[in-house]
């Protein structure tokens, strides 16, 4: 039995809240379960220097927890003047995982800057950032065909995330805290919405996992996710 009595394929309770910035060209207030996360999407006329010239545009992101998202309040990063190693990879990984979906031709020179801020975290902000990130993406790209400033689309697809782990022996989706936290083996799966692999993060955290258990959590994963793909065309209307 899981703590949180859901089944094992069961997600927890998943919602998208749009237009939650009134500044921003895309806004996504991403919860799962107790984990919530906001992210915005903010255009800037502009690429790196190490891509001006070329006619493409880029996406980044940034990821960050704010002092008292978890039980204890930890200290802001940019007070200790620098980023601790799981931040950094954290954001590399939300940016790539949307630009596998994105036509960086068609963006033009400009860039999309995402900003993933957890509010309150209880296990996956990770993949909960990422699944809001493509709905603020999605928007702030909308917003600027709209406007006219890009002619051609340049998402190509969906792209949402969600974690799995083998719990007391059975393999589960959608970790909570509790769950992650006493795991013997965790994994987060980032797809596409034609079911291609961005990235798979999967690590035997009490004992190895067997290929059996390996394909069970992608299956799981496939499930959950494909969840959030709804979930993400409703929030951004189709």
């Amino acid at each position: 039995m899981r703590p949180s009595e859901r089944a094992p394929d069961q997600m927890r309770v998943v919602t998208l809240e749009t237009g939650v910035n009134r500044y921003a060209e895309g806004s996504c207030l991403v919860t799962f379960g107790h984990t919530k996360v906001l992210v915005t999407a903010s255009v800037d006329e502009g690429v790196p220097g190490w891509m001006r010239g070329k006619g493409a545009g880029w996406v980044t992101a940034e990821y960050g927890m704010l002092p008292r998202a978890t039980h204890t309040r930890g200290r802001r990063e940019a007070a200790q003047g620098k980023q601790s190693g799981r931040t950094q990879e954290i954001q590399r990984l939300i940016g790539r995982s949307l630009r596998a979906v994105v036509d960086m031709k068609a963006l033009g020179e400009r860039q999309i800057q995402i900003d993933c801020d957890v509010v309150q975290a209880d296990g996956g902000t990770r993949t909960a950032a990422i699944t809001g990130a493509w709905v603020a993406l999605r928007l702030a790209t909308k917003y600027l065909l709209d406007e006219g400033v890009i002619k051609t689309d340049p998402i190509l697809d969906q792209v949402a995330a969600v974690s799995c782990g083998v719990f007391n022996d059975l393999p589960v989706l959608d970790l909570d805290y509790e769950e992650d936290s006493t795991a013997e083996a965790d994994s987060n799966f980032v797809l596409t919405g034609v079911g291609d692999i961005v990235e798979i993060q999967a690590t035997g955290e009490k004992r190895g996992f067997t290929r059996a258990e390996f394909e069970s959590l992608y299956s799981l994963a496939e499930k959950g996710i494909g969840e959030l793909f709804l979930l993400q065309r409703a929030a951004v209307g189709g």
